[in-house]
């Protein structure tokens, strides 16, 4: 089995710290994404759900496409929301980015460990070359 780690101190948190975990690995075909919650140089980004999620969607397609993956390869996305009341407006920007291949998802309601509004990660797969 071949892994292949990306970004192994997993970005940077709240105030530039380093976090102690892969921002993805990839096994075998396999790309693993850690959560992405919407931040920009470690600061998270003012707004609405809507602002929110698309920066959050946007970093983990970021990772993607550095693996040399895209949306289209996405089988399953995992998102957190802090309010039940975004479910409808993350769908909204949700099937912006994934509405022609649309993964399997599961999507839950908690508290954020980081003061922000939506978490996102997901699994995605490309057979590798031979």
């Amino acid at each position: 089995m071949s892994i292949k780690r990306y970004g192994m101190e997993g970005g940077k948190g709240t105030g530039g710290q380093h976090l102690p975990f892969s921002r993805a690995v990839e096994a075998d075909g396999w790309l693993y994404v850690s959560g992405q919650v919407p931040m920009v140089s470690g600061e998270v980004v003012s707004g609405n759900i809507v602002t929110q999620s698309r920066q959050a969607i946007q970093n983990l397609l970021s990772i993607l496409e550095e693996a040399g993956y895209g949306p289209e390869h996405v089988v399953r996305c995992g998102v957190w929301l802090e309010d039940a009341r975004d479910f409808t407006s993350f769908n909204t920007v949700f099937k912006e980015y994934f509405g022609a291949h649309p993964p399997a998802r599961a999507c839950v309601v908690c508290s954020m460990v980081v003061d922000c509004k939506v978490e996102i990660d997901c699994v995605a797969y490309k057979a590798p070359l031979v």
